[in-house]
């Protein structure tokens, strides 16, 4: 598909995952921004990792990764995770928008459908429409609150997360985005649904080898059971292209579950916050 739909993808989530009303979800997400408090020097970010589950449970975790792109200018953000449920009539390992826009109580950010046709180029792309997945959308807020302009969007959503997948579709960003004022973002929770001291060991591991920028083991962790991360392969991405792209290291910002904000500690979800930064 090369023409996008004339029709903006509505959004599913506003009003359920986080406030309809446009002020109040201003209001909502820079509370958390206030709250996230890091020293880490922001300027040569190229790459975050943000949970997405409704703000109320992950919006004070994400706001540690969003904070860092506060005042900055971007003219592409590319936002990949993982699908979580079948889209009818959809085949294929990565999936994209068919819409020419996403739509948020902040208005529409245009989908960089120029770009998306240089990546199908290199990894064939499949084109939904009206599709429910939240990992995409549930960052584009915080993107709009925190960056100074407009900016493209690049959704990605992935079917395969294996790690020849996430090494294909890096090396294409990576080639692609070189000369771009651009940042990937990384759309992944933790553990779900373990005890908490449980979680707390599992997450440790899968944040432990995004700290040491190990895309390879991101995967393997949750292969194996000894970690989990349901956007596996959009964190092994994330780290592969950045990495192409010059990051030479990542640094782990929050680390939180829903025990934090429900008080249940028998069965949590486990949300981190991470970024990668340029060398230079």
């Amino acid at each position: 598909m090369k023409a996008p739909m004339d029709t903006p993808r509505p959004s599913p989530l506003a009003g359920m995952w986080y406030p309809a009303d446009s002020q109040k979800l201003r209001l909502e997400i820079e509370h958390y921004l206030e709250s996230a408090t890091t020293r880490v020097d922001a300027g040569s970010v190229i790459g975050l990792l943000a949970p997405h589950a409704g703000y109320r449970f992950s919006g004070s975790v994400a706001a540690y990764a969003f904070r860092l792109l506060q005042g900055r200018e971007l003219d592409t953000v590319v936002v990949i995770g993982p699908l979580h449920r079948p889209i009818a009539e959809v085949t294929g390992t990565v999936i994209t928008s068919a819409h020419r826009a996403y739509q948020t109580p902040f208005g529409s950010i245009t989908v960089d459908h120029d770009l998306i046709n240089q990546i199908n180029e290199q990894i064939p792309l499949a084109y939904c429409q009206f599709d429910s997945e939240h990992s995409v959308e549930i960052e584009l807020p915080f993107l709009q609150v925190v960056l100074r302009s407009d900016f493209k969007l690049v959704p990605l959503m992935l079917r395969d997360q294996s790690l020849a997948t996430a090494q294909q579709l890096s090396a294409a960003l990576a080639e692609l985005l070189v000369n771009r004022n651009a940042l990937i973002v990384a759309s992944s929770d933790l553990s779900h649904f373990y005890s908490d001291d449980q979680a707390q060991k599992l997450d440790r591991r899968v944040l432990q080898a995004v700290a040491h920028m190990d895309a390879a083991s991101v995967i393997a962790l949750d292969e194996s059971g000894q970690g989990f991360a349901c956007g596996r392969g959009a964190i092994a991405t994330t780290i592969l292209a950045t990495s192409a792209l010059g990051a030479g290291r990542s640094v782990i910002l929050n680390h939180s579950t829903s025990g934090a904000i429900n008080g249940q500690y028998s069965r949590v979800v486990g949300y981190g916050a991470a970024a990668f930064f340029h060398d230079a």
